[in-house]
């Protein structure tokens, strides 16, 4: 082999040997830190992940600057697609999405595995409702299938729609969806404006840290929760899982309200290497314990009740489980 060749061949050999050795702080310090917001500015996803984004960097090894960017679209399917499709997969870009897209490809559309994702843990989990503003027809639970109303949604997959549905397939709900807005806040704004009558999966704790003057005022009616449980704050608040008149219909309601466990998820895209995966999973367990985290997510109202991602792991492994025929029957009751 000629010199220069074998010179050539040793550097190469060299090169990847440095870049195996590279350390996680060596990779992420200088570095910024994508992360990507599956909804617009000023909705309760986007409001969690900006608080997170101002914490998160520190317990990072090597202390990278992250930044916050809002990807919305499709209820933050756009985002997820863009993850396990398109996005590095270093450990330099992170995104937070629906809860809604673990399932999904279960029980919508969606072509990615959600189980290959490198899920890093969330932030809390939810309980949410159904609300309608105060000039609709529609008050109270009782009048849900008796009277028409109008449900904004953001996209398939997305927990506005997905509820939305499932009152109207299973429960008889006099519903009609006008799904496609960007986010919440663009659903709000469409209650406001008397476009829709108002929303399903609304996070109860998105209400009481962004719109504690609607319930003051009462601008709003609460129709009924969805949730593995009830919230404390919500004990006049009918359940729909209590709702339910068949073992059937709660088997379905528990495949669904699954997702609800998932909170406010963060994930990074499939095949990332294994210690920034790992990094990035205590950095975000880290954050969740850091003082000044919990000091402005309580001066804003954020519920912090933190989901770690072996517990979101073990979760989608069961979901996966599901017997087929009570998946064909859960994904029928959320089609349009």
């Amino acid at each position: 082999m000629p010199w220069k060749a074998i010179t050539a061949f040793v550097a190469l050999i060299a090169l990847a040997s440095t870049a195996q050795a590279q350390s996680v702080a060596d990779f992420y310090r200088n570095r910024q830190v994508q992360l990507l917001i599956g909804y617009s500015a000023g909705a309760g996803y986007d409001l969690y992940a900006r608080v997170l984004a101002r914490h998160l960097g520190k317990h990072i090894p090597g202390a990278p600057t992250v930044v916050p960017q809002n990807m919305p679209g499709a209820g933050s399917l756009k985002l997820t697609n863009y993850l396990y499709s398109v996005a590095p997969k270093d450990g330099s870009v992170i995104g937070m999405v629906s809860r809604g897209m673990a399932t999904d490809p279960l029980l919508g559309d969606s072509k990615f595995d959600a189980t290959k994702f490198a899920w890093l843990g969330s932030i809390t989990s939810e309980v949410s409702v159904c609300a309608t503003w105060q000039t609709s027809p529609v008050k109270s639970w009782a009048d849900v299938t008796t009277k028409d109303f109008a449900l904004g949604g953001m996209g398939s997959g997305s927990e506005t729609d997905t509820f939305a549905l499932l009152l109207r397939n299973v429960f008889g709900a006099k519903a009609r969806l006008v799904t496609g807005y960007p986010g919440g806040n663009d659903v709000n704004l469409a209650m406001e404006r008397g476009e829709v009558d108002g929303r399903c999966g609304w996070s109860w704790s998105s209400i009481k840290s962004q719109k504690t003057a609607w319930l003051k005022e009462k601008k709003i009616n609460l129709l009924v929760q969805l949730g593995m449980h009830k919230h404390p704050d919500l004990p006049n608040v009918p359940s729909l899982l209590d709702l339910a008149q068949t073992d059937e219909q709660r088997q379905i309601l528990r495949l669904i309200f699954a997702q609800l466990v998932l909170g406010r998820p963060f994930m990074a895209p499939p095949g990332i290497p294994d210690d920034r995966k790992l990094a990035l999973r205590q950095a975000l367990d880290a954050t969740m314990k850091d003082p000044e985290f919990l000091d402005e997510a309580a001066k804003i109202d954020l519920e912090i009740s933190p989901v770690n991602a072996q517990a979101i792991d073990d979760l989608l492994v069961q979901i996966y489980r599901t017997p087929k025929s009570v998946v064909e029957k859960a994904a029928a009751a959320i089609q349009k």
